[in-house]
């Protein structure tokens, strides 16, 4: 079993930033792909980007390209999601997945153990 727990969220300005954190406990998160996942309210959960499980292999989606940037330190267990530039269609709760194997999806069902999501809200 993995624990997610995801932090960082909070309320910020249009045009601000933030840094989102993905704790691990359980197991070493070194063999599982992770990915980044947000829903708005009556939104559909959506794919943010994913990092491969050495993070050699990005992606993002084409909504947050060139603002957020994913990185990992397997070492502490730690997932990262720094954003700048935000904007309101950035509000949403954001959720770090794991998914076992290399490599990320952008399909839900491919993450085998999800986190509670830590809020994010961007005033304009």
């Amino acid at each position: 079993q993995v624990q997610l727990v995801e932090s960082g969220g909070g309320l910020v300005q249009a045009g601000g930033s933030l840094r989102l954190s993905c704790a691990a406990s359980g197991r070493t998160i070194s063999s599982y792909a992770m990915g980044w996942f947000r829903q708005a309210p009556g939104k559909e959960r959506e794919f943010v980007g994913g990092i491969s499980w050495s993070g050699d292999t990005k992606y993002y989606a084409d909504s947050v390209k060139g603002r957020f940037t994913i990185s990992r330190d397997n070492a502490k267990n730690t997932v990262y999601l720094p954003m700048k530039s935000l904007k309101p269609a950035d509000t949403a709760v954001y959720y770090c997945p794991a998914a076992q194997g290399a490599f990320f999806s952008r399909a839900r069902s491919r993450y085998d153990y999800w986190g509670q999501g830590t809020q994010v809200t961007v005033s304009s």
